[in-house]
């Protein structure tokens, strides 16, 4: 395979699984609102770290969206685990 279309295909793939990471937060999400409330900390530092990279993704000069979209649920979900843990 060429390497273009190998890592045209990465991206996708990874791009893929970086957004079904965080929307796995949806069950603890669901478990903390039930009031069997999880540990605020690691969603907090992954919104906190996906807001690094979805800055990182969009400033970078020529810009790099598959960066930016992989992570950008991760700012949504991690938040919103972080808070009904709260």
């Amino acid at each position: 395979m060429e390497n273009s279309k190998f890592i045209k295909y990465l991206s996708i793939v990874a791009t893929a699984m970086s957004v079904m990471m965080y929307v796995s937060y949806i069950p603890q999400i669901m478990n903390n609102l039930s009031g069997s409330k999880g540990n605020p900390i690691q969603p907090l530092v992954a919104a906190i770290n996906c807001t690094l990279w979805v800055t990182y993704g969009l400033k970078k000069k020529p810009r790099d969206l598959p960066i930016a979209l992989a992570n950008f649920p991760g700012i949504i979900f991690g938040l919103i685990t972080f808070f009904t843990a709260l």
